[in-house]
């Protein structure tokens, strides 16, 4: 099945791209581009997508109907057009003013004229490839804002630059991190509310301290700074809110991984009520035992906190997850909608967080109105309507819970957004089922530029003491499995299901067509029925998809555009229970409309074996060193258990070639510049030697196993 779906790689995708450059810019007509205003999103015109969620309510919801469930049968690809990264792309595309806006990777920003695909403009951040280690989950960026004359996009490695619509050139541009030590980043879409670009940053994994940044949009001066966790107390408190959440932290959380909870994605704006929804991530360490002596609620990690939207003031939180342990983020896409309620109209807010339950609150005060499970779970039997607070498993906090905690830290529902149709009162979550053990390890706890876990977590690392034979088998069977669920928030009950294809799948788009639109990472892109469930229509694209499709309309045709890019953190450490789905990345954006006929290219791939390693492989103490150091360091990206994935390069095919030059590389950051950074300040010449001798023993076990992987053919 895989040759045929991955028959446009990079032979096509460097075909294409010749072809884009050998263009010249096609200058827009200045006079065509409308000021993108908050009452222009407000009103959201049926024809136009203008903010990342369309609008300030984050449905992904069109009500276009042209394309239903009628005429989908009827549906082709209008254009594509590549896009000049080879990393995962999980970024929604923006049209105004018959302009098709989409980010790619490390934060490209590029445009197209929303007709033709004819490229317009291209801005390239110039990010240094090997800050990529300072992240967590692939360079991705996912998706721009709009507002007056400018396009907003930041770049990885945390500016946020300011665009001119009609050319693409750099207006302003301001860093957005508190300093450079720290790896901070920046992965999420800003948002644009009251004349003022919101945006969050990444990093918890590696140690940062969690805050939200409202900048004016004209000049890219800083109006405000919400922290989502409390500083040193020693230096002061920034405001009474810090204060007071500081009581929920113990030890010296500020020392022992900054605390976390930064806010990577998801954002919502009330303009009625001037209030910005801000959803909080985890902690670092994850390991509360080493990040609060195991104790604590330590708010605001893992919860939705309300602002008020012009000072950054606090108002209200809901904490999904205290004291969270697990990675269970509440930074999942969150939805605003007046709904119905026990017969009361109710203003509420909606998330599915990574936890497993699905939540609908009140959006004025914060009140729980609902929490109840959408996913297997098993870290707690329900939620306390009373306190509001999760009724924790015996033994989950003392290390006594017996065996595999569900959900794993890709949580039930990671970052793929959900959608809310209110033509059928639904909310369509891109939900997965997942299990890990969690093994305390505290061997990065003094060990820089690594992930601040203090766990060993399997399957995506290996811990052979920890996770038995017949567990091992079931999580990598659970790892394989994605799901569409649809429930009623009304009632919070399950409507339907569909079964998915590996790990997730992309994010939604439903319509007033009766249509919900899906990619998977298996190379298909589908409609179904929306009330039901029923697939109506689908297509191959070639190779994965995991960013949410939209939907305009120009000239009385309607529109569906996704932007395509397998990667994330399904592409980086999950290669060992990825499996032969071992893909290649294709980069590009498509657009269908009703009658269209063109095609994609498509490009031979064939099997290449895992060839025998020639060089020694070390002793049994090296390899066993190797293992460790090179689960610390290197399968963040390169895979767990030396596996990639295929995003990034597996080790064990080429160690043959590297080998002479490993010190080099690892040390001395000889591929700096194709994005493998200089670790000789955290791996000396011995530990480098024995991260070679374990990859090479775990070459010599592939290639007994026949393992292959899938490349382009020549």
């Amino acid at each position: 099945m895989m040759r045929n779906v991955q028959r446009a790689a990079c032979a096509a995708i460097a075909v294409l791209c010749l072809s884009a450059c050998s263009r010249e810019p096609v200058a827009n007509n200045e006079s065509d581009l409308q000021p993108v205003t908050g009452t222009r999103i407000v009103s959201a015109e049926q024809g136009e997508w203008l903010s990342h969620g369309r609008d300030y309510a984050e449905q992904r919801f069109s009500p276009l109907t042209q394309i239903n469930d009628q005429t989908v049968k009827e549906l082709g690809l209008a254009w594509f057009a590549p896009l000049p990264t080879r990393r995962g792309i999980e970024a929604t595309p923006l049209m105004a003013d018959g302009v098709l806006y989409v980010t790619a990777s490390w934060g490209h920003v590029l445009a197209f004229d929303a007709r033709s695909g004819e490229p317009l403009w291209h801005f390239d951040p110039k990010v240094p490839k090997d800050y990529g280690v300072r992240g967590c989950c692939d360079a991705v960026n996912r998706g721009a804002a709009l507002w007056g004359d400018k396009v907003y996009a930041a770049s990885y490695d945390g500016r946020l630059n300011a665009l001119d619509r009609n050319t693409g050139e750099l207006v302003w541009q301001v860093d957005t991190r508190l300093n450079t030590e720290d790896p901070y980043t920046v992965t999420g879409a800003p948002r644009i509310v009251n004349g003022l670009v919101i945006i969050g940053n990444g990093g918890a994994e590696l140690g940062v301290r969690g805050y939200v940044t409202a900048y004016d949009a004209e000049s890219g001066e800083q109006r405000w700074r919400f922290f989502t966790v409390p500083g040193n107390p020693a230096e002061g408190f920034e405001d009474a809110t810090q204060a007071r959440i500081a009581k929920t932290w113990y030890g010296q959380w500020w020392e022992n991984g900054k605390g976390g909870g930064t806010a990577w994605d998801s954002f919502a704006f009330d303009p009625a009520l001037n209030l910005l929804y801000i959803g909080v991530g985890n902690g670092s360490s994850w390991n509360r035992k080493i990040r609060s002596e195991g104790k604590g609620d330590n708010l605001f990690l893992s919860s939705i906190v309300a602002v008020k939207a012009d000072t950054g003031e606090y108002v209200w939180h809901y904490q999904t997850t205290p004291g969270d342990s697990w990675d269970y983020t509440a930074t999942q896409h969150m939805i605003l909608a007046d709904i119905a309620i026990d017969g009361e109209p109710r203003k509420v807010i909606m998330q599915a967080p990574k936890n497993g339950f699905f939540y609908v609150l009140d959006r004025e005060s914060g009140e729980l109105l609902s929490a109840e499970k959408y996913m297997p779970v098993n870290w707690a039997s329900h939620v306390d309507m009373e306190t509001g607070r999760p009724v924790e498993a015996p033994g989950l906090r003392d290390g006594s819970f017996p065996g595999m905690i569900q959900p794993a830290p890709s949580g039930a529902h990671n970052w793929q957004p959900m959608s809310y149709s209110p033509k059928t009162g639904l909310v369509y979550i891109p939900a997965m089922v997942s299990g890990a053990i969690y093994a305390d390890d505290f061997s990065a706890k003094d060990r820089g530029g690594v992930w601040n876990t203090n766990y060993a977590i399997a399957p995506m690392l290996e811990v052979p003491d920890a996770v038995p034979v017949e567990q091992r088998a079931q999580m990598g069977e659970m790892l394989l499995k994605s799901v569409l669920v649809a429930r009623d928030p009304a009632s919070n009950r399950e409507v339907w299901r569909a079964e998915g294809g590996y790990f997730s799948s992309s994010g939604l788009l439903s319509t007033a067509g009766n249509l919900l639109f899906q990619g998977d990472l298996d190379g298909i892109f589908r409609a179904r029925a929306a009330d039901t469930g029923k697939v109506l229509w689908q297509t191959d694209v070639q190779g994965g998809l995991m960013a949410s499709p939209m939907s305009y309309s120009l000239d009385g045709e309607q529109y569906i555009a996704v932007a395509q890019g397998w990667g994330g953190i399904s592409g980086l450490p999950y290669g060992a229970v990825s499996g032969p789905r071992n893909m290649i990345n294709i980069s590009r954006l498509m657009v269908y409309k009703l009658g269209a006929e063109a095609e994609l290219p498509s490009v031979e791939v064939t099997e290449q074996r895992l060839p025998k390693p020639t060089l020694e492989p070390g002793t049994d103490e090296q390899r066993a060193e190797g293992r460790e150091l090179f689960n610390l360091y290197c399968s963040v990206c390169h895979g767990g258990n030396a596996i990639s994935a295929g995003l990034i390069s597996d080790l064990r095919y080429r160690i043959n070639d590297l080998g002479d030059s490993w010190q080099a590389i690892v040390r001395d950051g000889a591929m700096a510049s194709l994005g493998m950074p200089a670790r000789g300040e955290f791996v000396s010449e011995s530990e480098a030697e024995a991260i070679k001798a374990y990859v090479i023993e775990q070459a010599r076990l592939g290639h007994e196993r026949g393992e292959k992987r899938l490349v382009p053919a020549r």
